[in-house]
């Protein structure tokens, strides 16, 4: 017998406003719940929908204390609720991109990030690349890879993700299906009909079939155990009661992150939970409390890309200084046309090479790409080396160990190749993009080997 979600229309009608902003080609949904300061973002973890979470009142009240303590901002990501779907599972940096587009329509300078499991790594990576927007991070259950390795225990296997990904192939949407996630993730309210009404409607009206397999495959891929270190930002982590190991993994990671056990509870959503929740809005309230929204660093997490003409010295001799300056005039405007297109900063030129940085290794790399097919047309190969890492900014310029790193590992590609380091072929996990290995090298002036990737 097919069953119903009785709507509370009153709850609808005192429903927040619903804006959109624009992220890229993007439009994302997000709702502002409150006023006064700190701005408070409350990043879901896979499913979010804004118009059926305030018809559940268990989630309402945790949303009431994040407004309480500032003004609450709250998206649905692209590809769940009110947003715009997408066809590709999305790499994390443009998750990163949402946020902040909500932040810029909000007029929102700096936020504390309340994150939940499988986006705690987004939390982690904005944090690390913009700590000037973020002023505070909460992590709840937090994940630092998706699948798991012998130095990541805690994660599902490749086996258990086949499972997962088939079961969701296969059932999202139908009512057994969901009954029985809801039973998996909120146990202690899985006997309330009025709550499986109310959790199946809401993961229906937060995800399609497709997009349920995306936010999913995403989760998989996911791998930020490399930057974890580069947080600089004030940490409060959640372990969860039945896998505690994987939070202090995290928060061992970030210096100074701050510990809170939560009491025994089976799910995964403190809100429904009553000891959970209390116990997590309580050290929620003090950890929101006592932030200095006006601290600063000068050290972010920043992708460093760094390019150079093979053979430029044979070059200039077989066409003489005329013809050599006018072929590295077109080089650098290709180069200068293709780093605006993919939002990167020139931050160096030396002769017939570049040094650039980004805010996200998919657009270094599709970038990167993009240059070396453009110099086709000049008869020009190049090498790129692209890394990512903690840098320390000083007049707007960047330097440390990270960009040693970018700059050695372009000294090992081939003609028209671009290699990037295993930090960056984690983050781009989703992106679509194709790296092969190319083993394990040492790089001059750095201790430890470095393996690297070649972008197919």
């Amino acid at each position: 017998m097919a069953h119903a979600l009785a709507i509370d229309h009153t709850r609808v009608v005192r429903m927040p406003e619903i804006h959109y902003a624009r992220s890229g080609d993007v439009a994302v949904a997000y709702q502002v719940v409150g006023e006064g300061r700190p701005d408070i973002v409350f990043v879901r973890a896979i499913a979010g929908d804004l118009l059926s979470t305030w018809e559940q009142p268990l989630l309402v009240r945790q949303l009431d204390v994040f407004a309480s303590c500032g003004r609450l901002l709250m998206l649905d990501k692209r590809g769940t609720g009110l947003s715009d779907r997408v066809r590709q599972v999305q790499a994390a940096e443009t998750a990163m991109d949402d946020i902040r587009a909500v932040m810029d329509a909000a007029n929102s300078e700096r936020a504390v990030l309340w994150t939940g499991t499988f986006s705690t790594g987004i939390g982690a990576l904005f944090a690390a690349t913009y700590p000037d927007r973020c002023s505070g991070l909460v992590l709840f259950d937090p994940r630092a890879k998706g699948t798991r390795s012998t130095d990541y225990p805690w994660a599902e296997t490749d086996e258990e993700w086949r499972e997962r990904l088939a079961g969701v192939r296969a059932g999202w949407g139908e009512r057994w299906f969901l009954e029985k996630l809801a039973r998996e993730w909120a146990p202690e309210r899985a006997d309330d009909d009025g709550f499986r009404d109310w959790f199946v409607w809401h993961m229906r009206r937060s995800l399609s079939p497709g997009a349920a397999m995306t936010s999913f495959c995403a989760a998989m891929e996911l791998d930020v155990r490399d930057i974890l270190a580069t947080v600089r930002v004030p940490t409060l982590v959640f372990p969860r009661p039945v896998m505690p190991e994987a939070g202090y993994y995290v928060a061992e990671r970030i210096k100074g992150a701050q510990v809170v056990e939560l009491p025994e509870f089976g799910g995964v959503y403190t809100w429904a939970d009553d000891g959970a929740h209390e116990a997590a809005m309580e050290a929620t309230k003090k950890f929101v409390s006592g932030l200095d929204e006006r601290a600063e660093t000068s050290r972010v997490l920043a992708t460093v890309l760094f390019t150079d003409i093979v053979g430029s010295t044979e070059l200039m001799s077989r066409m003489g200084d005329s013809s050599w300056r006018d072929l590295l005039q077109r080089h650098h405007a290709a180069v200068r046309r293709e780093l605006s297109r993919y939002r990167g900063r020139e931050l160096d030129t030396a002769g017939d090479g570049f040094f650039a940085a980004f805010d996200g290794p998919a657009r270094a790399v599709h970038a990167a790409t993009a240059i070396r097919d453009s110099l086709r047309a000049l008869e020009i190969q190049v090498r790129v080396g692209i890394h990512v890492g903690e840098c320390e900014v000083s007049d707007d310029k960047l330097t440390g160990v990270a960009v040693s790193i970018g700059a050695r590992i372009a000294t090992l590609a081939g003609p028209g190749e671009i290699l990037v380091s295993r930090t960056v072929k984690d983050l781009v996990a989703g992106s679509g993009l194709v790296l092969e290995d190319r083993g394990e090298h040492h790089l001059k002036g750095v201790a430890d080997p470095w393996h690297v990737f070649s972008v197919d």
